[in-house]
Formats: C-alpha cells, sequence, structure tokens
C-alpha cells in the first residue's frame, strides 16, 4: 500500500526559522518558490509578536513597542533548506509592514502602502493573508479598506484577533462573534475568526493547525 509522501516531512512549526531577507521595494522580492503567508495588521497590533510566537523564536521577528518599526516585507523560512535542486522549503512567512500608522512621514507611509499593496495584488506564491485585529479595538476604518483591497485583488484572508489577554475573557466569544457577522458577506473572507494572545499562548496551536492545513503540509 502507498505511502502519504508527506508523512517522511518535517513537521513546519518543529524546527528552528529563520530570517532570509527584508525587501523595501518589489524589485528586492525573492524568486517565486515556496507557497507564502502573510501577516498584515495596523502598526503595534503585535503582527512580530505573533509570528515569534508562532514558531517559538522569541528573537526572530522585531519586535518594538514604536508603531511603524516594521518597513520592509520580512521573510521567514525554516532552517536546513538549501534551495538547490528543489529543495525548497514548504513555506515562507512574511512580516509586512504595518499601516494605519500616521505620525511617521507622508512620503514613508505613502511608500509602506504601496509595497503592501502591490505584493498584495502581485504575488502568485502568496496563498493566505493572516489580517490581524487588536481585540481591544476591533475592526476599524483603515482594516476595512484593507479588506476590500484583498476582496478585489482576490487573495484569500483570515481575520485574527491579537491581545485577547487584554480584554476581560466573555467579552472575547462576543467580539468573536461580531467580527465573523462583519465579515461574513466578503468575498475573500475565510469564514472562521481565530483569537490569539502572544503574551499567553493562547489560540496558537489552532493558529498553526489553520496554517498548515492552508500549505497542505503536516503541522
Amino acid at each position: 500500500m502507498p505511502t502519504d509522501p508527506r508523512a517522511e516531512e518535517k513537521p513546519l512549526f518543529g524546527r528552528p526559522w529563520i530570517f532570509i531577507r527584508g525587501v523595501p521595494a518589489l524589485k528586492f522580492l525573492p524568486p517565486e518558490g515556496p507557497l507564502e503567508i502573510a501577516f498584515a495588521g495596523r502598526s503595534n497590533v503585535g503582527k512580530s509578536s505573533l509570528i515569534n510566537a508562532l514558531v517559538g523564536h522569541k528573537g526572530l521577528a522585531r519586535t518594538s513597542n514604536t508603531p511603524g518599526r516594521t518597513q520592509e516585507l520580512n521573510y521567514f523560512v525554516p532552517e536546513g533548506y538549501s534551495g538547490e535542486s528543489g529543495d525548497l522549503p514548504p513555506m515562507a512567512l512574511v512580516d509586512m509592514p504595518g499601516y494605519g500608522y500616521a505620525q511617521a512621514p507622508k512620503e514613508q507611509v505613502d511608500a509602506w502602502t504601496k509595497l503592501v499593496f502591490d505584493y498584495l495584488r502581485g504575488r502568485a506564491t502568496l496563498k493566505r493573508v493572516y489580517v490581524l485585529i487588536d481585540s481591544r479595538h476591533g475592526l476599524k476604518k483603515n482594516d476595512d479598506d484593507v479588506l476590500s483591497l484583498l476582496d478585489k485583488a482576490a487573495v484569500s484572508y483570515q481575520i485574527v484577533l491579537t491581545k485577547t489577554d487584554k480584554i476581560k475573557e466573555p467579552a472575547v466569544p462576543k467580539l468573536i462573534a461580531e467580527t465573523t457577522e462583519k465579515i461574513r458577506k466578503r468575498p475573500a473572507a475565510f469564514p472562521e475568526v481565530l483569537s490569539t494572545s502572544s503574551e499567553k499562548g493562547e489560540g496558537l496551536e489552532e493558529l498553526r493547525q489553520a496554517i498548515a492545513k492552508t500549505v497542505g503540509h503536516p503541522v
């Protein structure tokens, strides 16, 4: 009886991950190869913290209390792939610049915005975008603008609530239900809303399972 060839594969999140490239402009994007999972969200929503918690590497993605710190598309892949003879990683994680930060110079904000939107529209290997929403604030106008762009570009996305440890526990299911209803008619939205706390480690396994299922690889 033939065996599933993926049975011999190492799990996605059971190995070290490494940073491979920061992309300040589209011309610096790595060649299209492995499937890409991107993380989007408002400045200071906790993207870098969530990526670090997801892969179990505290220092992988740079974190900062200063909004607007991430100014490039930052690429991360599992360690141990040479890229030779088709030896490509099963997936790359992409930490995108935060949007909606008004205190940076307008030219800088415009450059970040163009980079993110051009990437979303034109990357064939982009499998899904996880749009992070701060559970203390819920969906805001600039979040809705990004969701509309993703809908227009037909890029699959899923909402992930962050920092759920910062709100009262009974409020979490209510916020999930409210957010689910708000995105119900959006054509590119995955219907299930996930909730996470990087600090407490809550919801991370569910997010890992969702990502693994999206790229068709064991967790």
